[in-house]
């Protein structure tokens, strides 16, 4: 967390400095651009042009923010979602210290940021389409129901509207994520090397709808954010300083955390379901020729093949060899990696916007 502290005081100091580098022909000295930039009542702005992007530069930053902190625990979430069940005398992955501690034996420090290319494309547009279609659907329900922007009628519509839409231009980049994260390199097969190699690996393998393995889940978890946000924003207006000022930051902090927690609980199974959806290979065909290698070799592809199929199917194999238990895997390590990191990005973001919105002049018009 103070790490992630730092990240985020660095981002917002980076915004401040950087109004120091404005050109000459916008400033006669010191005190004049700084007069031109921030003073909220001239009415115009240098960085004037940055007004309407506000949403998806601090969502993008508060994104990247995210991706770096907690980039271990996601790896360790997300070896413990694709296991599935855990035959006698098999090894496994147990818990958080006991996935930590193989993960450094096996694969040293790299292995807990594998996936960390794909993961950070992923969710700096994922948070930056989100932020933004959010923000603009609220307003624009706003405006033509003539309801109140803090309704939660709108909230919910803009939550869900804006997790679907970063959900369908983002999918194949988890994809990619999830299999950097799971891969078990057999014989004859090395690791994707990087997020280049495994897109074409991928495609050359599965084709493209191989990027969009696990979409139907995910858009079931599109309730994540229907309960996550409008539950956030409630709260932050409950505890809203009453002098109508900016919440402190230990107010945000503490509203995103609890609306993560309640919406991780209530919509975890949907996760299970999507990674397991996501680490289905399909390579070519292995014909049958009479040795004993190319039978071994269809033999396992077709139990794979056979595994996970489809959400319905997926759903009936995971209650039959794991019970209703299996939908929670990993949860305590989810939480313990989501309920900070969303608290962080939140965080983030509406630091961010605050200060892209000082530097753009939109603060005159809110």
């Amino acid at each position: 967390m103070l790490f992630a502290a730092r990240l985020n005081s660095t981002a917002i100091n980076f915004l401040r400095a950087s109004v120091s580098f404005a050109p000459t022909s916008v400033r006669t000295g010191e005190a004049s651009m700084r007069k031109t930039v921030l003073d909220r009542s001239a009415g115009h702005s240098t960085w004037s042009h940055l007004q309407g992007s506000e949403s998806m530069i601090a969502g993008a930053g508060a994104g990247l923010v995210s991706a770096i902190v907690t980039c271990p625990l996601d790896v360790v979430k997300t070896k413990l979602q694709a296991q599935g069940f855990v035959q006698a005398g098999a090894r496994g992955y147990h818990g958080l210290f006991g996935t930590l501690s193989r993960i450094w034996l096996e694969e040293g420090p790299r292995g807990l940021y594998r996936g960390l290319g794909p993961t950070v494309l992923g969710y700096l547009p994922t948070w930056a389409i989100y932020f933004t279609v959010y923000d603009r659907v609220k307003l624009a329900m706003a405006q033509n129901t003539q309801a109140d922007e803090n309704d939660w009628t709108a909230h919910i519509t803009a939550a869900m509207v804006a997790g679907a839409t970063g959900t369908i231009c983002t999918n194949p980049l988890w994809v990619i994520k999830t299999r950097f994260m799971t891969q078990k390199v057999g014989e004859g097969e090395e690791r994707y090397k990087h997020t280049l190699d495994a897109i074409q690996r991928m495609y050359k393998a599965e084709g493209w709808h191989g990027f969009y393995r696990g979409l139907v889940p995910s858009l079931i978890g599109v309730t994540h954010v229907a309960v996550q946000f409008p539950l956030y924003e409630h709260l932050k207006l409950v505890y809203r300083p009453a002098d109508g000022s900016e919440s402190p930051s230990r107010t945000i902090l503490l509203c995103s955390s609890a609306s993560k927690m309640v919406a991780s609980i209530a919509t975890y199974p949907h996760e299970i379901l999507r990674t397991r959806l996501q680490i289905q290979k399909v390579g070519p065909k292995i014909t049958r020729d009479g040795s004993a290698l190319a039978d071994h070799l269809a033999t396992q592809q077709a139990k794979a093949s056979n595994s996970y199929r489809g959400i319905v199917k997926t759903f009936q194999l995971i209650v039959r060899e794991e019970g209703f238990r299996g939908f929670y895997r990993g949860l305590g390590v989810n939480l313990l990696r989501t309920v900070p990191s969303s608290a962080m990005t939140i965080l983030t973001y509406e630091k961010l916007m605050w200060h892209l919105r000082d530097l753009s002049g939109s603060m005159n018009h809110h």
